[in-house]
């Protein structure tokens, strides 16, 4: 039977968690590493609607993108992630920026392909940013409407001061700051999922398009890919992807 430590092995083949940024908090946050697994819930985010679900399909194990303790806990909360996680013993797996930054199988590969982006690697110019081009060159309102629809995007954000793209950069989540870095490269249009207003006038000036499609949207890309990836090497396991997470965010 699988244990926990084992897929936290197969992660550091790909997504190595001494890979990620300082800042960041990743790996096994809630559990033991010899437990065993045989069904693993995998979000996005782990909140007390995705525990109490885990709970429910009989998961041992949570699998995320984002970690479910980033700060120092100064006390828990009855309805807490982390105390639920702990009330009913299931343990928690999290990558995060080792994922983001794994130039073999991550959210900005993920990403990418989705988009229809070739030959994606990562740049040496920014600290989270990922390069490529499209198969031709596409006008960017259809590029920014084909980005709507393979991320299932409800509406989203972007700019034309380019008309047409080939060029693309993508940096998930809070990546509007790699602008920069991806006006240096040459990218004609960054693809992110915040971005500030001073970072849209910056790229205005610099005349790079963007596309924000938000956060969860540009990152929730690569949660069946893992799915898969997971299934492939522990047949024994059930891996789901959680029905209960999403940002709830509607458009009007």
């Amino acid at each position: 039977m699988t244990t926990i430590n084992e897929i936290l092995t197969f992660f550091e083949g790909f997504a190595p968690t001494d890979s990620a940024m300082d800042f960041d908090n990743v790996g096994l946050l809630v559990g033991d590493k010899k437990s065993k697994v045989t069904k693993a819930l995998v979000s996005l985010d782990i909140t007390g609607e995705v525990v109490s679900e885990a709970q429910k399909l009989g998961c041992e194990l949570i699998i995320s993108h984002h970690p479910v303790i980033f700060n120092p806990l100064k006390r828990l909360d009855s309805n807490s992630a982390p105390y639920l996680l702990a009330k009913y013993g299931i343990s928690a797996l999290c990558m995060h920026t080792n994922l983001d930054l794994s130039e073999n199988f991550g959210v900005n590969i993920c990403l990418a392909n989705a988009i229809g982006v070739k030959n994606t690697v990562k740049s040496d110019k920014g600290e989270c940013l990922f390069v490529g081009e499209l198969e031709k060159e596409t006008e960017m309102k259809s590029f920014a409407e084909n980005v709507k629809s393979a991320l299932d995007c409800n509406g989203l954000r972007y700019t034309d001061v380019k008309k047409s793209v080939k060029k693309v950069a993508v940096s998930s989540g809070a990546g509007g700051s790699e602008i920069f870095s991806a006006a240096q490269i040459g990218a004609d249009v960054l693809v992110t999922g915040e971005i500030k207003h001073h970072e849209i006038n910056a790229a205005n000036e610099l005349c790079i398009n963007i596309v924000d499609a938000g956060h969860f949207k540009s990152e929730d890309i690569v949660i069946l890919p893992l799915i898969n990836k997971l299934s492939d090497n522990f047949s024994d396991v059930i891996f789901t992807k959680s029905k209960a997470y999403s940002d709830k965010v509607k458009f009007i």
